[in-house]
């Protein structure tokens, strides 16, 4: 009898700390950046793009927050996540930078360390997209500092929609970065319903003044 009562005492243990398949699966959609950020690189031209739309469950709180922002005179950023989380982030990054005389890569690395190590830092959710002249990299609070093959980064609920339309049309003569971006972007706000066509953008290298601090869409043709 005692062993029988032991038994039961386990599995009732053990149940406890099991978490349903649709429990794991709702949570892990739950931490879904419901955003959209594409970075493009091409040539010699870099473009961070994102859609402005803030979605709180299944409500849109706010239409139009900038999801970009210059960091400096040579480092172009776009986040998803918490705003106020990544615009702390983004402080430190810019703190990083100065320390390591612009160098984007140690910087970056140095900033995800701090992150993932800090009491403060760790609780902070946002993924980070940055970019120089010369590298694309994508910053987490897992410690990651990931650099793309092909120049080509896209985060957030509408960022596998982004990034499949941006690599198929970069190889396509006549196209440049902001280009593709512009395509890519509507093709990914069409498709996620956390994604809108209210985007901003900052750019290095050709037009980049032009073009750095205007919202664009392009009319579906």
């Amino acid at each position: 009898m005692l062993g029988r009562t032991a038994g039961f005492v386990f599995k009732r243990q053990v149940e406890s700390h099991l978490v349903p398949a649709s429990t794991a699966l709702g949570a892990q959609a739950s931490q879904s950046r419901s955003t959209t950020v594409l970075c493009v690189r091409k040539n010699d031209q870099v473009v961070i793009m994102a859609d402005g739309q803030v979605t709180r469950d299944a409500e849109v709180v706010k239409p139009n927050v900038r999801k970009t922002r210059r960091i400096g005179e040579n480092v172009i950023g776009g986040f998803a996540g918490a705003t106020a989380d990544a615009f702390t982030l983004f402080e430190r990054l810019e703190m990083q930078l100065e320390q390591h005389s612009g160098q984007l890569t140690r910087a970056a690395v140095e900033l995800a360390k701090n992150w993932r190590t800090d009491k403060y830092l760790r609780r902070l959710e946002a993924v980070m997209v940055v970019a120089d002249d010369k590298q694309s990299l994508t910053i987490t609070g897992n410690g990651d500092v990931l650099e793309p093959h092909d120049g080509i980064i896209a985060i957030g609920s509408g960022g596998g929609y982004a990034l499949a339309a941006a690599r198929a049309l970069h190889d396509i003569d006549g196209y440049d970065a902001m280009q593709i971006a512009k395509k890519a972007m509507n093709i990914a706000a069409d498709t996620c319903v956390y994604t809108n066509h209210n985007f901003t953008t900052e750019s290095l290298g050709p037009a980049a003044a032009a073009s750095s601090e205007e919202s664009v869409k392009e009319e579906p043709s």
